[in-house]
C-alpha cells in the first residue's frame, strides 16, 4: 500500500471515529441521564480516574496474565492434538465431536459448569483455553492440509531430516493459517474470558470490577473497563500477531505477508 493510500485510509478510519463519537455525544445528550447512557466525556473523566490507581492495573495483571496464559495452552495444545490427528487418524476421529461441542457451547454454560471444578481465580484461564482450542486446531489443520505432497515425497524419497521438512515445508504451510486462527482466537479469549470473570466475580480481575460498576449504576466506570477490555484485546493482538508475521517472514520470505497490508488495519 503506497503512502498517499495508507494515509487515506488512516483519514477515513479517524473520519468514522469522529462520527460515531459524536452520535454517541447526542445521544448522551438527548437521554440526559448518565446512569443510562454516559457521555464520551463522562467515560473519559472516569478512565483518567481509575488508570492512576494500583488496583486498576492489578486488576489488569490479573485478568490479562490468566486470560493469555489459557490462550498460550490453547496454542501449544491445538498444535501437539493438530501434529497427532495428521500421524494418527483415530486422533482426529477422537477429537472432532469433542471440539465441535465446545466451538457450539454458550460461554455461560461453560462457566456454570467450571465453577464446579475450578476456583473462580482459575476460571478465566480454562474458559480462554477452551474457546481457543477449537479455533486454533482447525487453522493447525488447515494448514497441515495445504502442505506440498510432492515436497512431502520428495523429503521422503531423499530422507531428508525431519527439522529441515519442519522448517522447508511445514511451517511455510502452518503458519500463515496459525496467524489467522490466533487473529480470531485472541478476540474470542479476551470477551470470554471476562464474560467468565463476571459470573465468576475472582476477587481482583477485571470481570469483579465490571460487575461492581454496574450494581453500583457506575456507568461511566462501565464504559472505561470495556474501553479497557478493547485496547488490551487490540494491542496483544497486534504484538502476537508482529512476532508472528516476523516468524512467518523469516520462514516464508519477506513477501509472504505482502498480501496483507491491503486488507488489514
Amino acid at each position: 500500500m503506497s503512502a498517499n493510500r495508507r494515509w487515506k485510509a488512516r483519514a477515513a478510519r479517524a473520519a468514522a471515529v469522529a462520527f460515531w463519537l459524536a452520535v454517541w455525544q447526542w445521544a448522551a445528550a438527548a437521554v440526559g441521564q448518565e446512569v443510562f447512557l454516559v457521555s464520551p466525556v463522562g467515560a473519559l473523566g472516569a478512565l483518567a480516574r481509575l488508570l492512576p490507581t494500583a488496583d486498576f492495573w492489578g486488576r489488569v495483571a490479573f485478568s490479562g496474565g490468566r486470560i493469555l496464559l489459557g490462550f498460550a495452552l490453547g496454542c501449544g495444545c491445538s498444535v501437539l492434538l493438530a501434529a497427532a490427528a495428521r500421524l494418527m487418524p483415530w486422533v482426529e476421529w477422537l477429537a472432532s465431536p469433542i471440539l465441535q461441542l465446545v466451538k457450539a457451547t454458550p460461554v455461560a454454560s461453560f462457566v456454570i459448569l467450571a465453577l464446579v471444578w475450578v476456583r473462580g481465580r482459575e476460571l478465566s484461564v480454562l474458559i480462554s483455553f477452551l474457546m481457543a482450542l477449537p479455533v486454533l486446531y482447525s487453522a493447525v489443520r488447515t494448514g497441515i492440509a495445504a502442505a506440498d505432497g510432492q515436497l512431502l515425497e520428495m523429503a521422503r524419497v531423499f530422507r531428508i531430516p525431519a527439522g529441515r521438512r519442519l522448517r522447508a515445508i511445514w511451517l511455510p504451510a502452518v503458519l500463515p493459517a496459525f496467524r489467522e486462527g490466533c487473529r480470531t482466537a485472541l478476540g474470542l479469549c479476551w470477551k470470554s474470558g471476562v464474560a467468565a470473570e463476571v459470573i465468576g466475580l475472582p476477587d481482583g480481575s477485571i470481570g469483579d470490577a465490571l460487575y461492581r460498576a454496574k450494581i453500583t449504576l457506575s456507568t461511566g466506570e462501565l464504559f472505561a473497563w470495556t474501553f479497557v477490555i478493547i485496547c488490551l484485546s487490540a494491542a496483544f493482538e497486534r504484538a502476537f500477531l508482529a512476532l508472528l508475521g516476523a516468524a512467518q517472514r523469516r520462514v516464508c520470505g519477506p513477501d509472504s505477508l505482502a498480501g496483507e497490508g491491503a486488507v488489514q488495519p
